[in-house]
């Protein structure tokens, strides 16, 4: 008779996890649960230092925990390739129980201890902002996972299952075994679209965030310079972020002995990296800095004050939602704006940007616009490979385009 397993939370955040508390006795299965969880937990710690990646494999691995255990009914350590194609089957149309209409957090404080919320799914229906906006809602029948939510279905499990090698408790990844991964993942000729912002849309942006800051500027001078900062720098939203790895600080700008100004940040993989500040940047700063009442208008090495201060309370902004709602706040205005001017279409695209299309739009437009070398764009965005920044190259795609239309 299969035992009945709680569909709740298993692991808290990073900032609550307790890295050696004992899992709660009925979201396992016996004999095998407790040393699946504490298997897992071991693995995920590994990525203690990196917020991100500890999210996504955390998402992945637990959901592949309670496939295990209710479906499957064995230990992961138990499953061979079959069982995760299956899985991957699985997870393309899960039950209608296991999908949420929207994102809540795992845990929730109870008498003063953190517990699993009850609300909380393995798997969550969405729809686009755009849609959102106009009244739509998440139907769990119309839940599909993206070609990317696969890809990182297997990227997870994958690492998972070296880690185990790599330990000795398992002989083979069962994930890599598996040879035909096209079944579940599409091929495609073409490169991936870059997502961005049109000039329309970024001198509304612009605009926008210029306004704002003129008319409110104890709310919104930091909405120019974060709009500025993610534009000018290539910065993703957890760059301006304080995190356990990193707080960003005034004098992450420098000088060199050139006279050249610098930012220093961490980024994805916990890579440290320096990217060249131009003048515009420099303006946005010295505004920013005047709106603090900081002095001089540009950092000193001994200025460790935060970035991004929070409104209220010491400290630099933390959370990546935050700065994610100033970006969102700008774009609503830009949105207003075009509405009103007449450009429909271009506002309907502004309405699924994110804040990260900044960064997009800024490489963008220094290949495209500027002209800069795109080994430079590189290093300043922190790509690994020279392969990702040429994604942003659009010269080739108009010749391609050009020469179909001459034809």
């Amino acid at each position: 008779m299969a035992q009945s397993i709680a569909l709740e939370a298993l692991f808290d955040t990073l900032n609550h996890i307790d890295w050696s508390a004992s899992p709660s006795s009925k979201s396992l299965p016996h004999p095998y649960g407790e040393l699946d969880f504490k298997i897992v937990r071991s693995f995920l710690k590994q990525y203690d230092g990196n917020q991100s990646t500890f999210n996504s494999y955390r998402r992945e691995v637990e959901r592949f925990l309670h496939w295990s255990w209710k479906i499957a009914q064995r230990s992961i350590l138990n499953l061979k390739r079959d069982d995760i194609e299956n899985y991957i089957r699985f997870c393309t149309c899960p039950p209608k129980a296991w999908i949420g209409l929207k994102k809540v957090a795992r845990f929730k404080l109870k008498d003063g201890a953190r517990t699993p919320n009850p609300e909380w799914r393995p798997f969550v229906a969405t729809v686009t902002k755009a849609a959102f906006k106009k009244g739509e809602t998440p139907n769990k029948a119309d839940y599909r996972p993206s070609q990317k939510a696969v890809q990182e279905i297997f990227v997870a499990l994958g690492s998972f299952y070296n880690h185990l090698v790599s330990e000795n408790i398992v002989e083979l990844n069962p994930v890599a075994t598996i040879r035909q991964k096209s079944k579940f993942i599409r091929k495609t000729q073409s490169t991936k679209k870059v997502l961005r912002l049109s000039e329309a849309q970024w001198q509304a942006v612009l605009n926008a965030a210029s306004t704002m800051a003129e008319a409110s500027p104890e709310k919104h001078a930091r909405t120019k310079f974060v709009v500025s900062a993610l534009y000018y720098m290539y910065l993703r939203i957890s760059e301006l972020a304080a995190s356990k790895r990193w707080s960003p600080m005034m004098n992450h700008f420098y000088q060199d002995t050139f006279g050249h100004w610098w930012f220093t940040t961490v980024g994805k993989g916990n890579k440290q990296r320096e990217i060249a500040v131009r003048d515009k940047m420099l303006d946005e700063l010295k505004t920013w800095r005047k709106h603090l009442q900081c002095f001089p208008l540009l950092p000193t090495p001994d200025d460790s004050s935060p970035l991004l201060p929070k409104l209220k309370g010491y400290g630099n902004v933390a959370s990546t939602d935050t700065i994610a709602d100033i970006v969102q706040s700008c774009f609503d205005h830009a949105i207003a704006a075009l509405d009103k001017q007449g450009d429909r279409q271009e506002a309907n695209a502004l309405r699924n940007a994110s804040a990260h299309w900044l960064r997009h739009t800024g490489i963008s437009d220094d290949i495209n616009k500027h002209h800069r070398p795109v080994a430079h764009v590189r290093d300043d965005a922190g790509h690994a490979s020279i392969t990702t920044t040429d994604r942003y190259n659009d010269i080739t795609l108009q010749d391609r385009h050009d020469s179909a239309r001459e034809t």
